[in-house]
């Protein structure tokens, strides 16, 4: 039963990068790569200590376990690396980004298939 999930679940992740994914560069100091990804979010609270709780949302780029490990990065994203999406003549530049405690990226799935990584945009390049 939970090959036929895992199988399921893999031809589900292939589909969603087929078609609902965007080209992005993943960047990590001097090195990057172009990998498909598909955008999401996540919402999350925070404390500040005092009682106020803020709510954001940060960017998700959905990319595939795969895919990324390996490319030349060749290993888990990392606090610090960058993905940039272009938009016409537009590239947002986004940085990953921990949620809390946590780190920038989890599992989107049971199976390992997709990483879910989390960022903030930190710049605009038109």
């Amino acid at each position: 039963m939970s090959d036929m999930l895992h199988k399921g679940q893999s031809w589900l992740a292939a589909k969603l990068t087929r078609f609902a994914s965007r080209m992005v560069t993943y960047q990590r100091d001097e090195v990057s790569v172009d990998l498909p990804a598909t955008i999401g979010k996540s919402e999350y609270e925070q404390d500040d200590g005092e009682g106020v709780i803020t709510r954001a949302q940060v960017r998700d780029f959905l990319i595939n376990t795969k895919d990324l490990l390996s490319s030349p990065i060749g290993t888990w994203p990392r606090r610090g690396d960058r993905i940039l999406e272009t938009d016409g003549d537009t590239t947002f530049v986004y940085e990953l980004m921990s949620i809390g405690n946590e780190p920038p990226w989890r599992y989107s799935d049971p199976f390992r298939v997709k990483l879910r990584i989390h960022t903030k945009l930190v710049d605009t390049i038109t």
